[in-house]
């Protein structure tokens, strides 16, 4: 009876961590990109690994961050959406994990220009550059995350 016992509890603790990372991950992300830009595919290609559920869109790119409010100062080469949330340009993996799991009050992150060494640009871990959140609704900028040295 122990031995029936423990098999059942070992094959509900299985499922029970497949199914948590089934719904923790799969995400949808809408990524609005130029269709002659391989850093943003590279970007994109990083958002795949991170297991979420990736839709390129290669039209209109550039009329998504004016529909989303993003001022051109804080806009990057490409615009990802997941659920209430923007993030432009070449927002690091762990930026964007960040806003997810802790949902906070805004519209989205950025990380202005094409920093050398970002997620995409190189992925050179000792790259600095910064990662700003945008409020809603006046899209105010803040500095959110500083990356590297």
């Amino acid at each position: 009876m122990k031995r029936r016992a423990f098999m059942c509890l070992a094959a509900a603790g299985t499922i029970a961590t497949l199914t948590r990372r089934a719904s923790a991950s799969r995400a949808r992300m809408d990524i609005y990109k130029d269709p002659s830009c391989g850093c943003c595919g590279a970007w994109a290609l990083a958002m795949v690994n991170a297991d979420f559920n990736v839709v390129v869109r290669e039209d209109d790119f550039m009329s998504i961050k004016a529909r989303l409010g993003i001022p051109e100062d804080m806009q990057g080469c490409h615009t990802a959406v997941v659920g209430d949330y923007f993030f432009e340009g070449h927002v690091p993996l762990e930026a964007v994990e960040k806003v997810l799991n802790e949902k906070p009050p805004i519209a989205g992150l950025a990380v202005p220009g094409m920093p050398v060494g970002s997620l995409g640009m190189g992925d050179d871990h000792q790259a600095s550059y910064e990662v700003y959140s945008l409020t809603k609704p006046d899209m105010k900028p803040s500095l959110y995350m500083r990356m590297g040295g």
